[in-house]
């Protein structure tokens, strides 16, 4: 590994967290010497397809994530690619269960009605990492994140992330002088991790994690919040007065997901989140900027 350069490969790099991995490696000195970093979107590649075709730099478009999950991890291990982390979602967690939710319990029960093929595909990956290193010793990890949002996030109103969305809705009212109608009673609670900081911790897995368990990449149980609060946040930075209002007739889904980044803390316990209402307001401000190309 010392004599030979580092290659790294960004699948949806064009994405949400894969452009917050671009970012620290080109801006904040993430990328050290003698290492390559490949960033692929979705229009350069299909995970689905034969890997191969990524590492010689002919790639084409995505697929399912079963297929992908397989792809990526049965090529990596025959090209003998050292490390493999794959991103995983909180969504994966068990529907009952006790809180804090921790790395233990992602196979103690059946997920969430409202995710369930997504979910069953995404702990497959975690067994799947296992499998390699069981039987061939290799090092592929995941990592969780909870409720990621910032720039280059989907901020399409009917089908985008919820603090996005909400960021959309809010804004499109304040352009036309209407109120905002947030679906639910806004009692969810969640902790939600700023895109730039998940880019940061996801290089630190890259190269000091060594574990093949998941680690929980998040915010603390002390910053979860409410919907309610994030949308009078999100008012705030994009300076809306008008009304809002929250439509009790549509569900809430899930009360709350508590996520436990205690082993993360054990490893970094000095790592400084960005602030929720300093991470709302920058990416508050990117949208606004970027709206004609943003994903809307």
């Amino acid at each position: 590994m010392s004599k030979m350069p580092m290659r790294v490969l960004v699948t949806g790099g064009s994405g949400l967290v894969g452009k917050a991995i671009e970012h620290v490696v080109k801006n904040e000195g993430g990328k050290l010497e003698g290492e390559e970093w490949i960033f692929l979107s979705s229009k350069d590649g299909d995970l689905a397809a034969p890997m191969r075709r990524y590492l010689r730099h002919e790639p084409r478009s995505q697929r399912d994530n079963l297929r992908i999950n397989d792809n990526v991890l049965q090529t990596a291990h025959e090209m003998d690619v050292s490390k493999v982390v794959s991103c995983l979602s909180s969504c994966i967690f068990p529907d009952k269960t006790e809180y804090p939710i921790d790395e233990s319990m992602i196979h103690n029960g059946p997920p969430h009605d409202s995710n369930y093929g997504y979910s069953h595909a995404k702990r497959m990956i975690d067994v799947q990492n296992r499998a390699y290193f069981q039987q061939h010793g290799r090092r592929y990890t995941a990592v969780i994140p909870t409720n990621v949002f910032g720039p280059h996030d989907n901020f399409n109103i009917e089908n985008g992330h919820v603090l996005s969305a909400l960021m959309n809705k809010t804004y499109k009212a304040k352009k036309e002088g209407t109120s905002v109608t947030v679906c639910g009673s806004g009692n969810p609670r969640r902790q939600f991790t700023f895109s730039l900081d998940l880019g940061r911790l996801i290089i630190w897995v890259l190269r000091e994690y060594k574990e093949i368990d998941p680690i929980i990449l998040s915010v603390g149980e002390e910053d979860e919040v409410s919907i309610k609060e994030v949308e009078d946040m999100i008012a705030s930075a994009l300076e809306f007065a008008g009304e809002i209002h929250f439509d009790t007739m549509l569900g809430d889904g899930q009360l709350k997901k508590t996520a436990s980044n205690a082993k993360l803390r054990s490893y970094l316990p000095d790592f400084t989140f960005t602030p929720l209402k300093e991470a709302l307001k920058m990416t508050c401000d990117w949208f606004v900027a970027n709206y004609d190309a943003a994903r809307t």
